[in-house]
């Protein structure tokens, strides 16, 4: 089998001055602003009983981007398609567990799935940000002392 190498485009003057570099830790950083933003959209719309049409799809959007993004965080160590694959279905557990909770409970309403998945995946993603800020800590003592 044989390997295709596809050289990096040069930072040297060319066609390409005119647009902008897809290099640098912000590159992909659009896209995933942009499914946040939608997805603050579809809860706002769940939570506020909006008589809206695309209630139905941002909600369910919400439901599977809130809990990813938090557990995606956290498995900083994966590569990137099995982070994908592994947030997303502990995204569907969370909320199939949130589900099954409520109804168990018999407590079921759409307003309370949005919220407790709201809690449960902003609990998940303050976690990951204390203790990665944790270990930044100690670190910087390493390397002091």
């Amino acid at each position: 089998m044989q390997t295709i190498r596809i050289k990096p485009p040069s930072s040297g003057s060319g066609a390409e001055d005119g647009e902008r570099s897809q290099q640098g830790p912000g590159k992909g950083l659009f896209p995933l602003l942009t499914g946040v933003a939608v997805a603050a959209v579809g809860a706002t719309l769940a939570l506020t009983d909006a008589p809206s049409p695309l209630r139905g799809p941002l909600t369910l959007f919400f439901l599977l981007t809130a809990p990813a993004l938090a557990v995606g965080a956290a498995l900083r160590g994966l590569e990137p398609f099995g982070r994908i694959v592994t947030s997303l279905a502990a995204a569907v557990a969370l909320d199939l567990l949130v589900a099954e909770g409520m109804l168990a409970t018999h407590r079921w309403s759409v307003r309370g799935g949005v919220v407790a998945v709201t809690v449960i995946s902003s609990s998940i993603l303050l976690l990951v940000l204390a203790s990665s800020r944790r270990q930044l800590g100690r670190t910087a003592r390493r390397r002091t002392s």
